[in-house]
């Protein structure tokens, strides 16, 4: 029987790992696009002036993922990000025109062509590489505290990539930074360091037995899960389980990224026990994303 023809990249144009399950990703699609079809009918649903009020129910919805063509204007909605931009009194054409620091221009031009290298929409569609150098330069240059910081084009390239829209893009990534994400991407990322200790409090207390071992082996959080925070699970998990954390993170905040970091680590306790050394842990870590719960976006954020 001939072996049907699967997509050497993703929905987003990520090419997929030499290790990528493409029989499971098969039979996920075939049971996660009824999905889509049902939450799509029922995002429809809402309707009127404050069909994206707060409340349980749009918390619910947003738990069961934001239809693609949706998640631009949700996004902004849920965030807040925008009434922030409905009342700056410098729009984002004119926060543009300030661009002028020769050492931040620097800076965000030698990490361009490091961003998703292994994406054909980057290689192939040069406006996007130009967006993103928008983005980045014009956010750094309105926020002296942060300028820019590494992470921050991975960020702002997925949230091109999920919106396709450039000042929706600056305004959601604003609100990253500076509200949702506080102090994650300042010079001493003391907003960082404090939510890695958080999560070192939360495996202790959630999961002792995987707490003590990892303190056994010797390795430093910081040293598998900065990605989690820093980039907000890009490059760590499928792009459409990232899309969906996000969903949530938007809405319901930081608390999101320990929930996802302890459900991680709930799936893989059999596999993280079973390391001796500090190589096996982080290479447990890496091989996350390839979990068959971590695939299905739906049944991992449920």
């Amino acid at each position: 029987m001939a072996r049907p023809m699967f997509s050497k990249v993703d929905e987003y144009g990520f090419e997929r790992p030499e290790n990528f399950n493409y029989q499971l990703h098969a039979e996920f699609m075939e049971k996660y696009m009824h999905i889509l079809v049902k939450r799509g009918l029922r995002w429809a649903t809402l309707k009127g002036k404050n069909k994206y009020a707060r409340g349980n129910k749009l918390k619910r919805f947003i738990r069961k993922g934001v239809p693609i063509d949706l998640r631009p204007t949700v996004w902004m909605q849920v965030s807040g990000a925008q009434v922030r931009k409905e009342n700056n009194s410098i729009s984002y054409t004119d926060l543009k025109k300030n661009i002028g620091n020769p050492a931040l221009i620097e800076m965000i031009k030698i990490d361009l062509p490091r961003t998703f290298p292994d994406n054909i929409n980057f290689i192939s569609q040069e406006y996007l590489i130009k967006q993103m150098f928008n983005v980045l330069a014009t956010f750094a240059h309105q926020n002296s505290e942060v300028g820019y910081c590494q992470g921050l084009n991975y960020i702002t390239g997925m949230l091109l990539l999920a919106t396709k829209n450039e000042e929706v893009s600056f305004w959601l990534l604003k609100e990253l930074v500076e509200n949702i994400l506080p102090k994650y991407s300042v010079t001493n990322m003391s907003g960082l360091l404090v939510d890695l200790d958080v999560l070192d409090e939360l495996v202790k207390k959630f999961d002792p037995e995987v707490h003590r071992h990892i303190q056994k082996i010797g390795m430093p959080w910081a040293m598998v899960t900065t990605k989690w925070f820093i980039c907000l699970f890009v490059e760590v998990l499928p792009t459409e389980t990232v899309l969906r954390i996000w969903d949530c993170i938007f809405y319901e905040g930081s608390k999101i990224i320990f929930r996802v970091g302890l459900t991680l680590i709930k799936l893989h306790k059999v596999e993280i026990l079973r390391t001796k050394e500090l190589s096996e842990l982080i290479a447990c870590f890496k091989e996350m994303r390839n979990h068959k719960e971590v695939v299905d976006c739906h049944q991992f954020m449920t």
